[in-house]
């Protein structure tokens, strides 16, 4: 099967909207679905391809985006921890290369002019084309009316007068085009990204920070090589488990149900220690790297987790707990105490990540101003 077009999915109706658009005009539309730690859902593929009538395939990109945001987003963040440039551009990118791949002759979008304020205005739409190199073979067909023409409309294998003149952030005429495909089920919007998602944001900055670059090294690449990518991948994973608590560079993780129990255990490393009460219900806690904490670090986070237990905290008196380290055993006693770990919020964390952002800005600037110098006395 020869493919025209390769359409970028998240399985929102605009991703739809751009698929059915191009099959109107009789092309033959495959469309691409990125997968992420953060994003994607490749379980849903083939409901999509039940429900929709599209042929539908995945692409893994979750190496390649774990670099991007380790190495600090080069067009920052949106509101919360997503770095929505950036991403366009990497999926693009990677897009381009499934497209030569394949031999498929162009990509599209459902990308709507003006409809986020960060990713989709007209002079973002031109940067995100030409910093993934895509400019002569990207049609984002819902506003072609409000772009530029595309090679692909200058030699006719479009029908640039048949593309929708959609902009703006109102939902009206993707409605409509949504009718008039008679589509079984209109999805959200959008794909759904887990970084704009302020209770994310602030579980996943307190990771992200210990895999950025030092300041003052913005410049170097984060290293590439898979057992730290798929650490940071682990530890982004966990950190969406149960209550997330910090004391310096300590991460301690407190389960609140049975199920957050079952998924600490699945996920403890071989250097992560279990702990458990041993005479009371109550949670199961994962200290990351406990092989290495004091262990005043771990009676405290004996303490802690032993608080959540109210059994244990009414009892009056030093409770008992286990410490699980691969097949080793200890058994210590504490006070059940709340105190000593913070659990951040968004806020503080917002006002974290400016302040790094900052210091980035600076960073690539001095660095910018250095090259500028180079040039010249050179």
């Amino acid at each position: 099967m020869s493919v025209d077009a390769i359409v970028l999915f998240s399985g929102g109706l605009d991703s739809i909207l751009a698929a059915k658009v191009l099959e109107e005009q009789g092309l033959e539309v495959l469309c691409l679905h990125c997968i992420s730690p953060f994003f994607g859902s490749r379980h849903s593929i083939d409901r999509w391809k039940k429900i929709y009538s599209l042929n539908i395939v995945s692409l893994d990109v979750g190496r390649e985006f774990m670099q991007m945001l380790c190495r600090w987003p080069a067009h920052g963040f949106g509101k919360v921890l997503n770095p929505c440039v950036d991403c366009k551009i990497l999926l693009l990118t990677q897009a381009k290369k499934y497209m030569d791949k394949i031999g498929a002759t162009f990509l599209a979008t459902g990308e709507v002019l003006g409809q986020r304020p960060m990713s989709q205005r007209r002079d973002t739409l031109f940067l995100i084309s030409r910093e993934a190199n895509v400019r002569d073979c990207l049609l984002r067909p819902l506003s072609a009316q409000h772009l530029p023409p595309t090679p692909m409309e200058e030699n006719g294998l479009v029908n640039r007068d048949l593309l929708p003149a959609i902009a703006g952030r109102g939902r009206s005429e993707q409605l409509e085009l949504a009718t008039k495909f008679k589509l079984a089920e209109i999805p959200t919007p959008a794909g759904g990204c887990k970084l704009t998602e302020k209770e994310n944001g602030r579980r996943y900055w307190q990771i992200l920070k210990h895999y950025l670059p030092d300041c003052g090294v913005y410049k170097q690449e984060p290293p590439a090589n898979g057992a730290r990518i798929i650490k940071a991948h682990e530890d982004f994973r966990l950190s969406g488990i149960g209550r997330q608590m910090w004391q310096n560079d300590y991460w301690l993780c407190i389960g609140r149900t049975s199920c957050d129990n079952d998924a600490l255990r699945a996920n403890a490393s071989k250097d992560d220690i279990l702990i458990k009460l041993c005479d009371f219900s109550g949670p199961i806690a994962l200290a990351r790297h406990g092989a290495s904490w004091p262990d005043d670090i771990l009676e405290s986070a004996c303490a802690i987790t032993s608080a959540y237990s109210p059994r244990a905290a009414s009892s009056g008196g030093k409770v008992r707990l286990s410490l699980k380290l691969g097949d080793e055993y200890r058994i210590i006693e504490v006070f059940p105490e709340r105190k000593n770990w913070h659990v951040p919020e968004w806020e503080e964390t917002k006002e974290e990540i400016r302040r790094r952002a900052k210091e980035y800005e600076q960073i690539t600037k001095l660095s910018r101003n250095e090259q500028r110098i180079c040039k010249e006395s050179g």
